[in-house]
């Protein structure tokens, strides 16, 4: 069973910053990637951010240059530092992991509860 339990969601007024954190638990073999999507109310599901194994990280064009995604491995964590916060940031943030759970298992992706970031104006 693999559990992932994001954390670090609140309130923030416009140009602030909020981190995100991300913790894997349970049968954790080998993750692949690790990504950040958010979710706003009425709107598709976004991906924000990846970082894969290697640590090569990938964002989309809306937070390139504001956020940064990392990962700690020996806590099979995943961060997410969100600077120069906008409005339109705010938004349901889910964190999703690609993993083999077992050494005989193929990969597949999990997602944790989400956790809402509200900036204001």
């Amino acid at each position: 069973q693999v559990q992932l339990v994001e954390s670090g969601g609140g309130l923030v007024q416009a140009g602030g910053s909020l981190r995100l954190s991300c913790a894997a638990s349970g049968s954790t073999f080998s993750i692949i990637a690790m990504r950040w999507y958010r979710q706003d109310s009425g709107k598709q599901r976004e991906l924000v951010a990846t970082i894969t194994s290697g640590d090569t990280t990938i964002y989309s064009d809306s937070v390139k240059g504001r956020f940064t995604i990392s990962r700690d491995n020996a806590k099979n964590t995943v961060y997410l530092q969100m600077n120069s916060l906008k409005p339109e940031d705010t938004a349901v943030y889910y964190c999703n992991a690609n993993l083999r759970p077992t050494a005989w298992t193929t990969s597949r992706d999990y997602w944790g509860q989400g956790t809402q970031v509200t900036v204001s104006s």
